[in-house]
C-alpha cells in the first residue's frame, strides 16, 4: 500500500467557513473508505499550511478522493508520495 502526505489549505470558501470544518473531514473520511483509501491521520497545523493529512491505499484511490476532495471547492492540496525507512532502503540496495 502506498502512503500518501498531503499538505491542506483552506480556499476563501473554506476558511469562510472553517467551523464547518471537522464536519467536512469526517465526510472525507467516509468517502475515502468507499474508495478504498485509509485515512491514517489528520492534524491541523500552524505555519504555511492548515492541514497535514496522512492516508494509505492505491494511487488510484488516492486520485479518485482527491479529486472529489478538490472539486468541493474547501480546500487545496499538495501530496507527496511517501516511503518509509525500509523501502528506502530497499531502492539504494539496488543503485549500481
Amino acid at each position: 500500500m502506498a502512503t500518501f502526505i498531503t499538505l491542506v489549505n483552506f480556499t476563501d470558501q473554506g476558511i469562510k467557513n472553517v467551523k464547518e470544518s471537522p464536519e467536512r473531514l469526517n465526510a472525507f473520511r467516509g468517502m475515502a473508505e468507499k474508495v478504498g483509501l485509509t485515512v491514517k491521520s489528520v492534524h491541523y497545523t500552524l505555519g504555511q499550511h492548515d492541514m497535514v493529512l496522512i492516508a494509505e491505499g492505491s494511487e488510484e484511490a488516492f486520485m479518485a478522493a482527491g479529486l472529489k476532495l478538490g472539486s468541493l471547492g474547501n480546500v487545496r492540496t499538495q501530496t507527496l508520495r511517501g516511503f518509509s525507512a525500509d523501502e528506502f532502503k530497499k531502492f539504494i540496495s539496488k543503485m549500481p
